[in-house]
C-alpha cells in the first residue's frame, strides 16, 4: 500500500478521520453524522497533503471510514466524490447507500452551508 507508516484516528467532535505519519496529519476525510432518517456517517471531503499524494492514504482513510461505520452498525452516505468512487471499486466493504439517506444527507448539507 504505502511506503510510510500511518495511523488513522477518528476525531468525531471535529468531524475528521485523520491519517497521521511521524506526528503530522498527512490526510483527512471531513464528515458529519446524520441523525435522520437514520444515523449515518456522511463524508464530504477527502484531502491528502500534496507531499503525501499517491501513497494510498486516501484509500486507507476511506476503508477506515467504512470500518468505523460497520463497527457502529450504521451506513455511510458518501457525498465526497473520492469516497463515492472508492466505494464503487470496493462493493465488498462499501454497500450502495440508500437513495433516501443520500437525499437527507444532501439536505443537511444545504441547511448547514458554513459547515464545509
Amino acid at each position: 500500500m504505502s511506503d510510510i507508516d500511518i495511523s488513522i484516528r477518528d476525531d468525531r467532535e471535529a468531524g475528521r478521520l485523520e491519517a497521521v505519519a511521524d506526528g503530522a496529519v498527512t490526510g483527512r476525510i471531513e464528515y458529519f453524522v446524520l441523525d435522520a432518517p437514520e444515523r449515518a456517517l456522511v463524508p464530504v471531503h477527502t484531502i491528502v497533503e500534496p507531499a503525501h499524494e499517491g501513497k494510498g492514504i486516501a484509500g486507507s482513510l476511506a476503508r477506515e471510514l467504512y470500518a468505523v461505520a460497520e463497527r457502529e452498525g450504521i451506513p455511510v452516505a458518501p457525498l465526497c466524490p473520492y469516497v463515492v468512487q472508492w466505494a464503487a471499486r470496493h462493493p465488498e466493504v462499501a454497500p450502495t447507500p440508500d437513495p433516501e439517506l443520500l437525499s437527507a444527507a444532501k439536505a443537511w448539507l444545504v441547511a448547514h452551508p458554513g459547515r464545509f
